[in-house]
């Protein structure tokens, strides 16, 4: 099985400054996430002047009356931004990936031979978008947050219709709210999306710490994404619902242990490391006291005890009425020598 593909999604948490974008991919290369992902678009072309921000966006920033188009035009990066951004990460040997969010910024983020399209929460209604990307014929995936089973189906279908196979295609359950609260995780949507759909799934996390993508992991995630920053205290929309360098290289270290954790074949059965801690840790049938040759068994001559080389205390009562061929000290390991 292929390892699980981890998405250290830098966003806009480099407010604008090409520095601050450098040193996240510093601390996600630090992490060994397999990509670093930024956001590509222009406000003018994504939003109106008028829209306001989302309330999580006005709290984080601390700036109500501030609208999304004044935000989000600080936080655009240039295309000298992007070629220097992606020659870092070379340097850095870690992937380069950023979200579009309009036509436009698809066909660019092709042009720069991206070999994945990430599609956020927001565009998974957005036809001509959809089609534009599916019709890079490169895989695709496709964040859930805000979606009903019906805007995933009718998503699914544009790409499909337009280029992207099946096979290429991620669905990430997701939930919008920054940070989201545990009761809205509804982490088992995940599958039913997998089963609903027979689509490989994975998991973009918007809660606090690191246990729910963890947990994503465990059930099934083959993709997971999660926010992360420099510093939770930063000022902008998403530090506060991001992880730290620390925290990132953990949920990292986290995940590689549950999927090797999760990785035999099924087969209950010991593993070769513990066949050495089988005689220490079971029993053999050991003598209650000390008894002559030719005694005739009882349960009360006999007492389970470590080490567990011996007769299997299974066979107690193919051991009963047995008798003696020697005579037997207390806590003598009993064997089948011992017996006629």
């Amino acid at each position: 099985m292929s390892k699980v593909i981890i998405i250290a999604e830098a966003g806009v948490n480099h407010n604008g400054d090409i520095n601050t974008a450098k040193q996240l991919i510093d601390a996600a290369a630090f992490a060994e996430v397999d990509y670093v992902k930024f956001q590509t678009f222009k406000a003018d072309t994504i939003v109106s002047q008028s829209a306001k921000k989302a309330d999580y966006q006005s709290k984080n920033t601390g700036n109500s009356e501030q609208s999304q188009y004044e935000m989000l035009k600080q936080l655009e990066l240039s295309e000298n931004d992007h070629d220097e951004l992606m020659a870092y990460c070379d340097l850095k040997n870690i992937q380069f990936l950023s979200s579009a969010f309009d036509v436009e910024g698809v066909s660019y983020l092709n042009d720069l031979g991206l070999n994945l399209f990430k599609v956020p929460s927001g565009e998974i209604t957005n036809f001509p978008y959809l089609r534009a990307i599916a019709q890079t014929k490169k895989p695709v995936v496709l964040s859930t947050g805000m979606a009903s089973t019906g805007d995933i189906e009718s998503a699914i279908k544009v790409l499909l219709d337009f280029g992207t196979k099946k096979e290429q295609l991620t669905i990430l359950h997701c939930n919008t709210e920054y940070p989201t609260p545990m009761k809205d995780v509804n982490l088992h949507a995940m599958n039913s999306i997998k089963t609903q759909f027979g689509v490989q799934v994975g998991y973009s996390d918007h809660t606090l710490g690191i246990e729910v993508p963890i947990a994503a992991v465990a059930l099934g995630a083959r993709v997971i994404e999660k926010h992360f920053t420099l510093d939770n205290t930063l000022p902008g929309p998403d530090h506060k619902a991001s992880l730290e360098p620390e925290a990132l290289k953990e949920m990292v270290l986290s995940i590689r242990n549950i999927e090797e954790a999760i990785s035999g074949d099924g087969i209950k059965q010991p593993s070769e490391s513990e066949q050495k801690n089988r005689p220490i840790a079971r029993k053999s049938i050991h003598l209650s006291k000390d008894i002559k040759k030719g005694t005739v068994i009882t349960e009360a001559d006999m007492i389970p005890l470590r080490p567990g080389h011996g007769i299997s205390p299974m066979e107690w009562n193919t051991v009963l009425g047995k008798t003696t061929t020697r005579d037997l000290k207390k806590h003598d390991l009993l064997n089948w020598a011992d017996l006629s």
